[in-house]
C-alpha cells in the first residue's frame, strides 16, 4: 500500500482583495497541514479571484498575482499545493494552475477549454492552451515550465483538469491516464445552480473510475463578486468510489476536506483494465520531475460526508434558502453595508426577502457562533447579546400604506417582521400620492381619473414609496433590497424607480410559482436545523396583488397578467428554449387542453409583447443572484435587444393558426384583444 493524505479546499475569495485572498489561502494550507495532508488542491484563480472581469487585462493585476504567488510558495514546505492565477505567456493571458512543491514553484498548467457560455466569459480574457504544447515562462529570473504538462513528484504523477476541462467530451484526463498519472487535481470556479452538485459528483466519480486515478475537486465558496454564488462543493474520489465530500454553502471563509487514498490500489486497478492502452513512446518532454519524500499516513477513521440537509426530500427548497442566505451575507460584508432594508408590503416577494435575511443571520450564527458571525459581517457596534437582537440590527422593514392598501397586508407585514425579528416601521404615504397627482393635474388642466389614467395612478403609488425607503436605507448605511421576482422581470410587471428600487435584487433570478411553494414550505417545515414560520400563513393565504387599484376592483397579479404557472411555462419555452409564438402555442395546447385556444394565444401574445417592450427595464434592474439556467439578467445570461420588431411577424402566424382552429367570430375577438394588448398591456411599470 502507498497511502497519501489528500485535501481539497473551498475558499470564499473576493476579486482583487489581495490580502484577504492570501490569508484564506494561508489558512487553507495550515488546516490541511494540521490534518496531515500532503496534497492540497485550491480553487481556480483563487489568487486574484475568479470574477476580476476586464481587470485580467491589467498588467498590474498580473504582476500582483505573481507577487502573491511568491508569498504563498514558502508556506508549502513539505507539501504539494496547487493555486490558480492568470499568467501571461507569448503576449496573451492564460488561466493557469501552479503546482507548488515543497516551498518552490514546480510549473504552470494552462486551461485548455474555456467556459464561454451562460454567465462565463473566459474567452474575453484568456486564450485556450493547445493540447500537447508546452514551453517555459520566466518568473523572477527563473525559467519555469508552462502548458500541457504533468508532474512526477517523488514517484507520484500528478495532472490537472481545470474546471471546464472536465465538462467537455475530450477531457485532458484521458491523455493523463494514458501517461500513468496517479492524481488528477481539478481546481474549479463552478457557480451554484439547482442540482448541480449531482452533475459534478457524476463526472468526478466517472473520471476517477475511467482514468483509474484519485480525483481531487475543489471549488470557490460564497458570493465572490456580486452575482454568482459558489457552493464550495469539494469532492475526492478514487477508482469510481467517493472518498469524501465537503459541506456546501458554508459561512466559513475556508473549508478543508481530506481523505486518504491508496495510490497502489488505483495503479493495480488500471493494470487490471483490459482496455487501458498506456503511452510508452519514451517522450517525457511534458513531464516535470521533482524529488519529494512522501510522509507515511493512516486511513481516516471517519470519512467526511455531506451535511444532513443534503439528503432532504426538499433539496431544492433547502438549496434556495442556503444559497441566497449566504449570498446576502457575503454581499453585506463585501459591500461594507451596515444592514438591509426591505419595503415589506405583506405580499409574497417582500416576505420571502425578509425571511431570507433572517435565515442568513440564523444559519450564519449557528455555524460560526454569534460573535464570529458579527465580526465577519463587518457591521459596526458591539456583538449582539442574542440572535433576535442581531437580526433586528441587520434587518429593517417598512410598510408604506396608501388608501388602496388593505388591513390584510398590513397585518401580514407586521407578523412576518416580528417572526424574523426585524425592526419594523409603518408609514402612510397617501398624502404624498395626492400631492403628486394634484401637481400634475394643474398643468394638464383636468383631474386624474382611474378611467383615463389607470397605469399612471398605479405607478405613482409605487414610486412615492421609494424615496422613504431610500432615506431610511441611507440613514442606516444599509443596503436596500428590491423584491421583484423573475416572473415579473420577464414581463416588466414592476414600476421602475418604484418597487424596483434597490441596490440588490435577490429574487430576480427565481420565478413566482416557486417562491409561493417555498413560502408554504417555510410556513410548515423550514430548513433542516431551523424551524417553520407559521406567521407566513397570513401571506400564503392571499392572492398575490400589487394593491395599486381601488379595493373594489379586486386587483390581482394573475388578473393583470395570466396564471403564474402559464407565465413561467411560456417563459421557459420562449426564452430558455428559444421557441417562436406558434411553437409555444403548440406546447401549451397539449399541456393545457382545458384552456380555449384563444385564451392561450392571448396569453402568449401578451408575454412576447411585454417581454420585448420591457427589455430596457431588465437592463436597469439591480444585480441579481444566478440560481439556475433560466436567468433573464442581460449582463450575465440572457442578452436581448432593447429595441426590436417585437415578434409581430411570428405573432401574426399565431393569430392565423388560431383562426383556423376556431370559428371566424372567435378569431376576430382574439385579433381585437391582441391589438388592445399591444396598445395597453404595459402593466404597472413604465
Amino acid at each position: 500500500m502507498k497511502l497519501l493524505r489528500v485535501a481539497s479546499a473551498a475558499l470564499n475569495q473576493t476579486p482583487l482583495a489581495w490580502e484577504g485572498n492570501f490569508q484564506n489561502i494561508r489558512r487553507a494550507i495550515e488546516l490541511a497541514r494540521a490534518q496531515q495532508a500532503s496534497v492540497l488542491c485550491l480553487p481556480e484563480l483563487c489568487v486574484t479571484g475568479y470574477g476580476c472581469e476586464d481587470a485580467f487585462h491589467s498588467p498590474g493585476v498580473l504582476e500582483s498575482a505573481l507577487e502573491l504567488l511568491t508569498r504563498i510558495a514558502p508556506l508549502t514546505g513539505g507539501m504539494v499545493v496547487s493555486v490558480g492565477l492568470p499568467v501571461m505567456y507569448g503576449g496573451v493571458v492564460f488561466n493557469a494552475a501552479c503546482l507548488l512543491i515543497n516551498g518552490r514553484i514546480g510549473g504552470f498548467v494552462a486551461k485548455q477549454h474555456l467556459a464561454g457560455d451562460g454567465i462565463h466569459y473566459e474567452p474575453r480574457w484568456f486564450k485556450p492552451w493547445p493540447e500537447g504544447i508546452h514551453g517555459f515562462v520566466e518568473i523572477d529570473g527563473e525559467s519555469l515550465p508552462i502548458g500541457d504538462i504533468f508532474f512526477d513528484v517523488g514517484g507520484v504523477k500528478i495532472g490537472f483538469e481545470i474546471c471546464e476541462d472536465a465538462w467537455v467530451g475530450s477531457r485532458p484526463g484521458a491523455s493523463l491516464a494514458a501517461r500513468g498519472v496517479d492524481l488528477i487535481l481539478n481546481p474549479s470556479a463552478s457557480h451554484f445552480a439547482f442540482d448541480k452538485h449531482s452533475v459534478r459528483t457524476r463526472f468526478v466519480l466517472e473520471g476517477s473510475r475511467a482514468f483509474s486515478v484519485t480525483y481531487v475537486y475543489s471549488n470557490l465558496l460564497g458570493n465572490e463578486a456580486g452575482r454568482a454564488i459558489y457552493d464550495g462543493d469539494v469532492l475526492i474520489a478514487a477508482a469510481g468510489k467517493l472518498l469524501a465530500t465537503g459541506p456546501r454553502l458554508s459561512f466559513e471563509p475556508v473549508v478543508v476536506t481530506t481523505a486518504t487514498t491508496d495510490i497502489d490500489a488505483t495503479r493495480m486497478n488500471r493494470a487490471r483494465t483490459g482496455s487501458f492502452a498506456p503511452e510508452v513512446d519514451g517522450d517525457e518532454s511534458d513531464l516535470v520531475r521533482t524529488s519529494f519524500k512522501w510522509p507515511s499516513c493512516q486511513p481516516l477513521e471517519t470519512p467526511q460526508r455531506s451535511a444532513a440537509w443534503e439528503h432532504s426530500t426538499d433539496l431544492k427548497f433547502e438549496e434556495f434558502a442556503r444559497a441566497v442566505s449566504l449570498g446576502l451575507f457575503d454581499y453585506l460584508r463585501k459591500s461594507r453595508s451596515q444592514g438591509f432594508v426591505v419595503s415589506l408590503s405583506g405580499g409574497v416577494d417582500s416576505a420571502a426577502v425578509s425571511v431570507l435575511v433572517g435565515l442568513a443571520c440564523e444559519m450564519g450564527a449557528a455555524e460560526l457562533g454569534l460573535a464570529r458571525f458579527w465580526e465577519l459581517s463587518g457591521v459596526r457596534g458591539p456583538v449582539p447579546e442574542s440572535l433576535a437582537t442581531c437580526t433586528r440590527r441587520l434587518l429593517t422593514t417598512l410598510y408604506q400604506r396608501t388608501r388602496n392598501s388593505s388591513q390584510t397586508t398590513a397585518t401580514a407585514a407586521r407578523a412576518v417582521a416580528a417572526a424574523v425579528h426585524a425592526e419594523h416601521h409603518e408609514i402612510d404615504v397617501d398624502a404624498l400620492v395626492e400631492q403628486y397627482t394634484s401637481l400634475i393635474a394643474g398643468p394638464l388642466g383636468r383631474p386624474l381619473s382611474w378611467q383615463q389614467d389607470d397605469l399612471a395612478l398605479q405607478n405613482i403609488q409605487a414610486r412615492v414609496r421609494a424615496p422613504g425607503a431610500w432615506l431610511l436605507t441611507n440613514l442606516k448605511g444599509a443596503l436596500l433590497l428590491a423584491t421583484s421576482n423573475r416572473s415579473e422581470v420577464a414581463v416588466g410587471y414592476a414600476t421602475m424607480d418604484g418597487d424596483t428600487a434597490g441596490g440588490l435584487s435577490p429574487l430576480a433570478g427565481i420565478d413566482k410559482a416557486f417562491l409561493r411553494r417555498w413560502l408554504r414550505w417555510m410556513e410548515e417545515t423550514g430548513p433542516v436545523g431551523s424551524h417553520p414560520i407559521p406567521e407566513l400563513g397570513l401571506v400564503n393565504r392571499q392572492q398575490p396583488t400589487a394593491e395599486l387599484r381601488p379595493a373594489g376592483e379586486q386587483q390581482t397579479d394573475e388578473g393583470d397578467l395570466m396564471p403564474y404557472d402559464v407565465l413561467d411555462r411560456v417563459e421557459r419555452l420562449a426564452i430558455r428554449d428559444k421557441l417562436m409564438p406558434l411553437e409555444v402555442f403548440q406546447h401549451l395546447r397539449v399541456e393545457y387542453p382545458q384552456r380555449p385556444a384563444s385564451e392561450l394565444a392571448g396569453w402568449i401574445t401578451k408575454f412576447f409583447r411585454l417581454f420585448c417592450r420591457n427589455q430596457w427595464k431588465r437592463e436597469r434592474y439591480a444585480p441579481s443572484f444566478h440560481l439556475d439556467d433560466l436567468n433573464l439578467d442581460p449582463k450575465t445570461w440572457c442578452r436581448f435587444p432593447i429595441l426590436s420588431g417585437g415578434f409581430e411577424y411570428e405573432l401574426e402566424k399565431l393569430a392565423q393558426a388560431v383562426q383556423q382552429l376556431e370559428n371566424p367570430a372567435t378569431a376576430a375577438t382574439v385579433a381585437k384583444s391582441g391589438r388592445a394588448a399591444k396598445r395597453s398591456d404595459q402593466s404597472t411599470g413604465t
